[in-house]
């Protein structure tokens, strides 16, 4: 028995206040998140931001107020990021303090599970297996204790752990139990230093979130071009005066700044958080949202995730020529009474014999998953071992072939033995006797079947992977509908490409080590699978943390819980379909959107590129200069209906389209031609109708006009194909969008004042038919345009869902 104490009874309540009083405490943030002055501050002061504060002021200084109307972006931006942001943190936080890891801090007062926030330095902290190291400290007490450091060391195997040794934070107990004593808290530990930066509140490593990045790159690239030549042509080479050069200037830059692009991304991954929040799941890395929408191999373990996690004895079946002479239950109720931190399969054996028979331990083995038992010496009343039949049985005996027929209909089977020797010695558990099957029941968990049939339908592989009897975890997953052949993962390759190749083959896998658990996450990745891993056991960590999404179960142990990026509270299996349903809203609705931001920067860059290259022309050959068409307040109504007010329902409406790959390929192959349909059509209705810079205000107003309603209507389909395919919801948004502008131009067409207010005047029809024919024209070409581009990234085109 490898026990070692030097025991202690812990910090009285003076000594903790002193420490407290000293600011000696575990004061590392229960998650890494921003604070709320971190989150006013990186949601105002923003590259987006800065470029249109600088155009707001330039604006006021022409005294034109209501061309500054798109100030009030900076304080939408700002204020609906910043809301919704701190929504999302209070909906974590809260969440974060219901799933943390509550170390058992022994002290005089006694014995309690406490916040890791409120542990002090010098506290004595008990540990068993599945328990998470949350600070750093040294051992004084030791049975059988094994820790894993591979989350900070990554060396993989166990390590023992006696009287003195040091732990360090972020390891966690694989087996034994024990204490140690805080000699590091807070930002002193190991692991929060190693943590400190990667622990930063962000929204990086997300296909989407790169691919925003990556288009808002090429933005930049068009952006310098088109507003230098824009700047010098308006500025330079008309004779408006500067006044009025100035408002058309900033009237051709503003547009062009996708302002709220990356705000509705922000805001898609906010709301998806409090929207999962409410069902009791804690996303700890936002993209995981984003990521588990794109996973197409789930691999779900059977015990707390396909089944519950408590278990009942149904029957004890005794073995050989002692049956039925009482040694087995009187074992297994010392065994129960032995073990300190009994798992699941010993708790329900603890229930059933809840009467310690006093025999004396003189050795003890905790069971681990890489041995697949346990056991316990009792003197003169034997030395015990229970655990995996194919284990500790003779493949070939009538105990293993029992154990593999009860097994079969899904129950679980345990061996109870007699060893011939004590079971804390090197080569245990030595000559086993079976002495008795033990026959726990386990629960299937009531969701876990429909979860399954919601994976099969949108094309997910679900793959069982478990430490049990490979029998029995078939039977369990036949009985939910699971297809599949079944395998003992002993007979599993170590080569990654051959693992790579049976697991395409095999759907359910018993008897599966730790190790190989992780080797079978990397070997499906190496054949470009994306891979979730649920779990809710120590056994499940290192699986976990390989994994492109870890989901851990709110009643696991704490080492699991660390290490995922979605915890489910409330230990439901079918929690999951509805974060694969947010992912894909955020992935879906997000692509829609970024097609309606970046059509409107192509055709803005396009045009001013337009204007300018004429301007320049104009003043080359002595020719009369041409002037940008629009002021701010023009690009702003247009920004109203056909993007901003859109782009918010859609960003936040329900969407099951299965996430792809190829983001930026596809919203580019989208944007571009329609912007620059929008663009030529914009600028050839202005061309038709423009009277020269030396025509009278009223015609050069009324040319603008023309532009402007030739501009609204091809933006307006391009929010019409977007949109799709329909339904009637979707219908209404963009009939209303139509709606709002007809009943703008209504209202400009019959007050005067609105017209001085907002220089526009659709009076002269003949400019409004041509318009209003070339903005049909450029509909057209758009839509034309969507269905070949359908054809080009080989989508179907769909009108109506």
């Amino acid at each position: 028995m490898t026990t070692s104490a030097a025991t202690s009874a812990g910090l009285t309540d003076q000594e903790v206040a002193a420490r407290i009083a000293d600011g000696r405490t575990n004061d590392v943030p229960t998650r890494a998140a921003r604070s709320v002055a971190e989150i006013v501050r990186a949601n105002v002061f923003t590259r987006i931001n800065a470029i249109l504060g600088v155009l707001f002021l330039i604006v006021l200084s022409t005294g034109s107020l209501i061309n500054g109307m798109f100030g009030l972006l900076i304080i939408a931006n700002s204020g609906i990021g910043i809301i919704q942001e701190l929504r999302a943190k209070k909906t974590l936080d809260e969440l974060a303090i219901v799933g943390q890891a509550r170390p058992t801090v022994r002290r005089v007062s006694g014995t309690a599970a406490r916040p890791p926030n409120e542990v002090v330095l010098d506290d004595v902290i008990e540990i068993g297996p599945g328990d998470q190291i949350v600070v750093d400290g040294e051992v004084i007490e030791a049975a059988n204790l094994e820790v894993d450091e591979s989350l900070l060391t990554g060396e993989a195997d166990p390590i023992d752990k006696s009287v003195g040794d040091p732990v360090m934070s972020g390891s966690f107990v694989v087996a034994g139990t024990g204490a140690y004593r805080a000699t590091k808290v807070g930002r002193e530990a190991y692991a929060a230093k190693l943590a400190e930066e990667a622990s930063k509140f962000t929204l990086v490593h997300s296909e989407l979130r790169s691919g925003i990045n990556t288009i808002l790159r090429f933005i930049t690239y068009l952006l310098w071009p088109a507003g230098l030549l824009t700047i010098y042509t308006q500025l330079f080479t008309s004779d408006l005066g500067w006044r009025e050069s100035v408002l058309r200037m900033v009237g051709a830059l503003v547009p062009m700044v996708p302002e709220g692009l990356v705000l509705m991304t922000s805001l898609a991954f906010a709301v998806g958080v409090i929207r999962l929040g409410r069902r009791q799941c804690l996303v700890n890395e936002l993209p995981a949202i984003e990521g588990l929408a794109r996973v197409d191999v789930v691999c779900a373990d059977k015990t707390g995730t396909l089944t519950e996690n408590g278990m009942r004895l149904q029957e004890v079946i005794g073995l050989g020529d002692d049956a039925g002479d009482g040694s087995a239950d009187a074992a297994l109720a010392a065994l129960a009474a032995a073990d300190a931190r009994p798992n699941a399969s010993m708790q329900a054996i603890a229930e059933a014999y809840p009467v310690d028979p006093g025999w004396t331990e003189t050795g003890s083995a905790p069971f681990k998953s890489a041995t697949k038992w346990s056991g316990a010496s009792f003197g003169d009343n034997g030395n015990w071992v229970i655990g995996a039949p194919d284990v500790l049985a003779d493949p070939g005996s009538g105990a293993a072939a029992e154990a593999e027929r009860i097994g079969a209909q899904g129950l679980r089977v345990l061996l109870l033995g007699s060893s011939d020797r004590s079971v804390d010695t090197p080569d245990a558990p030595g000559v086993v006797t079976p002495v008795a099957l033990v026959v726990l029941e386990q629960k299937l968990r009531p969701d876990a079947r429909a979860t399954l049939e919601y994976f099969g339908e949108q094309h997910v592989t679900v793959k069982v992977i478990s430490g049990d009897n490979a029998v029995s975890v078939g039977a369990v997953a036949n009985s939910l509908g699971l297809q599949g052949e079944t395998l003992d993962a002993r007979q599993l390759p170590d080569d990654t490409e051959q693992l790579a190749g049976v697991l395409e083959e095999y759907t359910t896998f018993g008897r599966v080590r730790p190790d190989q658990k992780r080797a079978m996450v990397g070997a499906l990745q190496s054949r470009g699978h994306n891979v979730a891993m649920t779990g809710d056991g120590v056994n499940d960590v290192l699986a976990l943390k390989d994994a492109d999404i870890g989901v851990a179960m709110g009643a696991g142990s704490p080492a699991t819980r660390a290490v995922a990026q979605i915890v489910l509270l409330d230990n439901k299996f079918a929690t999951l379909p509805y974060v694969v349903g947010e992912g894909r809203r955020v992935i879906g609705n997000i692509e829609r959107v970024s097609n309606l931001f970046l059509t409107k920067t192509v055709y803005s860059v396009f045009l001013a590129l337009l204007v300018g290259v004429v301007g320049l022309v104009a003043q080359l050959t002595d020719a009369e200069p041409l002037l940008f068409p629009f002021q701010p307040i023009h690009v702003t109504i247009a920004a109203w209906f056909t993007i901003g007010i859109p782009a918010f329902v859609l960003s936040l409406a329900p969407n099951n389209e299965r996430a792809k790959t190829g983001f930026v390929r596809r919203v580019m192959t989208a944007a571009l031609p329609s912007g620059l349909v929008v663009g030529i059509a914009t600028f050839a209705s202005y061309l038709i109708a423009n009277p020269g810079s030396q025509a009278p205000a009223q015609l050069q107003t009324q040319a603008s006009t023309a532009a402007y309603v030739t501009l609204l209507i091809s933006a307006w389909w391009v929010l019409a194909t977007v949109a799709r395919p329909y339904q009637w919801w979707r219908v209404l948004l963009v009939a209303a969008s139509a709606l709002a502008y007809l009943i703008i131009f209504l209202v400009i067409f019959l007050s005067e004042w609105v017209r001085e207010k907002l220089m526009l005047d659709p009076s002269n029809l003949a400019m409004m038919s041509t318009a209003v024919a070339i903005g049909v024209a450029g509909a057209a070409a758009i839509e034309g345009l969507w269905w070949l581009q359908g054809r080009i990234l080989g989508e179907p085109r769909r009108l109506w869902r």
